[in-house]
């Protein structure tokens, strides 16, 4: 039987306002609940029909209706199928076939990051450098007055005052910043895209003095179990604001996918899994508090330290590329590979990856055969565009003023540097005396140029990825630095040579060109 032959053409008309195809064999769901489709495609696993059978059987009243129906359309049905599958069988994998888009707003940088956590979610932040920060709401600089500076007048003072001279000399010197780009760098001709660049880079050069507290806009898609993970990670979060946007983003769900939250306040799910988290984190703390110095602090200067690297990485990656292609087992695939030649190896994985002709397309999965352990210390700014990357493990250390903040050569070069180094100094002050008081809201206080010390463990291919990208032109400078660096270390530290020399689109150029990318951008623009 072809697709589609096991409906009545009545049927086919009836089924046609929620399928785009009613008798071919691929089709795409249409004017359903999110929790409809979900549980139509769960079916799949414990049914020989079709989903438009299924659909017209189970889930439409009186097998079909003759226009789209709406929320609806199948709800109950799926209501009861998500309680049973969900609630009673605990069959986590049938929340990943439904999701929602959730806008979150006004939101502080150091949140952001919060909510950014989770691998299997897709998000999109407002940006640093095409949204100034250089006009006030109500009356009111754009930053989170947390709840418990809040509860202290004196403290709150002290707060605003910093606060509220960190934007307005990041007004101020976005304006003197630009002005110097301008007048030194910008072409003689008229240049839109010159001077797109030009303004980009002036607000990368001062946006380090934005304090963590900044708010931000972030858009947020997610599957059903990606929403639940984050709504108990947030709720069980120990920041007041953590918890507050957790209980929000709930009652936003609750509209669009309830069916797919219904464990969330259960005593023995949500609540329990949220706090046994936040249990783990504080037994590390206790942990490391009995072991270690609290205030022992180390910085060698470096901004790239790679850990952890496997000597036979290089042979590894050779290998799995082989292994398809044989009929051996693994193990003496790796053994043949690893006798081979040092030379022999790089020559047979440039013929491998050869014919790649842009970094968008990378080799295939041999390349995770292999991975690196990198600590990284950098500006809090670039850690919020590499903490995007999820395909990978990281871990940070809390944001703080101990490991000192990076400088801004275009705010050194438009005479500006002691203004810039004022704010990084109060921004510390602050810091210092918030940490006694309330810890974990301490970080709100620090500005994005103060640095802070991550890990990430990557394989090779995220790493071909992570380089490539971050290394470009028209990147912000200091993660470019992180990127061109990690390449260093892969190829003399770890010795694997032959592995770097596949990351061919790694820029390792130290300037930066914004302006050849808004120049293409333009270009594409204007091609009819």
């Amino acid at each position: 039987m072809s697709a589609g032959d096991d409906l009545t053409p009545d049927e086919r008309a009836r089924i046609a306002p929620y399928v785009t195809d009613p008798v071919g064999p691929v089709f795409a769901l249409t004017h359903l609940p999110e929790a409809v489709k979900g549980a139509l495609f769960a079916r799949y696993s414990r049914s020989a029909n079709s989903v438009r059978r299924i659909l017209l059987d189970e889930f439409i009243p009186g097998g079909g209706a003759a226009a789209a129906g709406g929320p609806e359309v199948g709800a109950d049905r799926a209501r009861e199928f998500f309680q049973r599958v969900l609630a009673d069988y605990g069959d986590d994998s049938v929340a990943q076939l439904g999701g929602a888009h959730v806008a979150i707003e006004g939101v502080s940088n150091v949140l952001t990051k919060v909510i950014e956590w989770g691998r299997l979610a897709s998000y999109l932040e407002q940006s640093t450098r095409y949204v100034p920060y250089d006009t006030q709401l109500n009356g009111r600089w754009k930053y989170v007055r947390p709840p418990g500076i809040a509860a202290d007048p004196d403290l709150l003072s002290s707060y605003e005052q910093v606060l509220d001279d960190s934007f307005a000399t990041y007004a101020r010197l976005n304006a003197v910043v630009c002005d110097h780009l301008m007048a030194t760098e910008a072409p003689a001709t008229d240049d839109a895209a010159a001077m797109r660049a030009l303004r980009a880079r002036a607000l990368d050069a001062v946006r380090g003095m934005l304090p963590a507290a900044t708010t931000a806009n972030v858009g947020v898609y997610a599957s059903g179990q990606a929403w639940e993970s984050l709504v108990m990670r947030l709720r069980a979060h120990p920041l007041a604001e953590a918890r507050e946007v957790g209980d929000q983003v709930l009652t936003a769900l609750r509209h669009v996918i309830p069916d797919f939250l219904t464990r969330v306040d259960r005593e023995d799910r949500g609540e329990r899994h949220g706090l046994y988290r936040r249990a783990t984190d504080d037994r590390a703390t206790t942990m490391a508090a009995s072991v270690l110095d609290a205030g022992e602090a180390f910085d060698d200067g470096s901004v790239v330290r790679l850990l952890e690297f496997d000597p036979d990485g290089e042979a590894r990656v050779l290998a799995h590329a082989l292994w398809p292609a044989s009929g051996l087992p693994l193990d003496e695939v790796r053994a043949r590979v690893l006798a081979l030649p040092h030379s022999e190896r790089s020559r047979m994985l440039a013929a491998w990856a050869d014919g790649r002709s842009d970094r968008r397309e990378r080799p295939g999965r041999a390349l995770e055969a292999t991975e690196y352990l990198f600590e990284i210390t950098c500006d809090y700014g670039a850690y919020r565009d590499l903490q995007r990357h999820r395909l990978l493990t990281l871990e940070a250390q809390p944001l703080g003023a101990t490991l000192g903040w990076e400088p801004s050569p275009d705010a050194e070069a438009a005479g500006v540097a002691d203004e810039f180094a004022r704010v990084h100094e109060a921004s510390a002050t602050l810091w210092r005396d918030l940490i006694t008081v309330v810890p974990d809201e301490a970080p709100y206080a620090v500005t994005m140029s103060h640095r802070i010390r991550f890990a990430m463990r990557m394989n090779a291919r995220e790493a071909m990825h992570l380089i490539e990208l971050r290394s470009q032109p028209q990147g912000h400078a200091a993660y470019r630095r992180v990127a061109q660096d990690m390449l260093t270390a892969i190829r003399d530290q770890a010795g694997h040579a032959g592995l770097a020399a596949l990351m061919h689109y790694t820029d390792m150029t130290g300037q930066g060109d914004r302006m050849a990318q808004e120049r293409r951008t333009e270009a594409r623009r204007s091609t009819p």
